[in-house]
């Protein structure tokens, strides 16, 4: 089931991710479907586009709304795929997917675990700090991080939050990466996937809220992806892409992210 979340109320950079489910989809239209990582056509899935979710200003009610759908969709052994709007979603998304034994898979330039940012306590910033606290997922994995303040990588080390990053990547390779990343994962009985677009170096998608220099290129991104996701999957979504600032090129590389995304899912199921 695709969900489109068309907010970004806390934006602090560049807003404009709430237009990127509807640019995401009339990208997706336009691109060939079949995945040669998986040898899967996603047009023979079984995918149902159920529209954009009504949000509202209030970024506490929005999130409650994310959670109630994504809960009444995996209740109904569905597969939620959320498409941003920006990274906060993912608070909400993560509360109604709440499992247990839960690992969340973080592809993301940033850290995410700020206690405050700007007077905000939730916020795009801090969102990841919020769900570890609440949720107290079995393990958090950020993959692709290259910008963080030292009051995160703190945190993320007395939370035992593990951080693969793009320099660490490229020193082990994707193959060493996945199988470290793989072996982590290995007693999650869940996983969430969530993607910050701006995991990519801007070179590849250049239109996200806060791009950060020194990426993943497209296929180290998908390469990896395609190594983690299997039928632990419960949730995922997509975040951060703002199409007015690019000509398409960022909202192409998401739908395709997508593709391989369910093409994975599918082939391990």
């Amino acid at each position: 089931m695709v969900v489109g979340v068309p907010f970004d109320f806390t934006s602090s950079y560049r807003p404009g991710a709430r237009f990127a489910p509807n640019a995401i989809r009339e990208a997706s239209a336009n691109l060939e479907t079949y995945s040669f990582r998986g040898g899967i056509d996603v047009e023979d899935l079984q995918i149902h586009d159920v529209g954009d979710l009504h949000v509202s200003q209030d970024v506490s009610k929005t999130l409650e709304r994310v959670a109630f759908t994504v809960n009444r969709l995996v209740k109904a052994e569905k597969l939620p795929i959320l498409i941003g709007g920006e990274h906060t979603l993912t608070l909400g998304a993560a509360q109604g997917a709440s499992a247990e034994n839960l690992a969340i898979i973080d592809f993301d330039a940033h850290l995410d675990l700020r206690d405050c940012y700007q007077d905000l306590t939730i916020s795009h910033t801090t969102f990841l700090r919020r769900l570890n606290e609440e949720l107290k997922p079995k393990k958090i994995v950020l993959i692709g991080s290259r910008a963080a303040c030292r009051e995160e990588l703190t945190y993320a080390e007395g939370e035992g939050i593990e951080l693969y990053s793009t320099r660490r990547i490229q020193e082990e390779g994707v193959r060493e990466t996945g199988r470290a990343i793989s072996k982590a994962l290995s007693e999650c009985e869940h996983t969430y996937l969530t993607v910050d677009m701006d995991v990519l170096d801007p070179a590849f998608a250049p239109g996200v809220q806060n791009p950060e220099p020194e990426g993943l290129t497209t296929q180290t991104l998908l390469d990896l992806i395609y190594g983690l996701v299997d039928t632990r999957l419960i949730c995922a979504d997509l975040v951060e892409v703002t199409p007015i600032y690019d000509n398409g090129t960022t909202a192409i590389q998401a739908a395709k992210t997508l593709f391989e995304i369910l093409s994975a899912h599918a082939k391990a199921s």
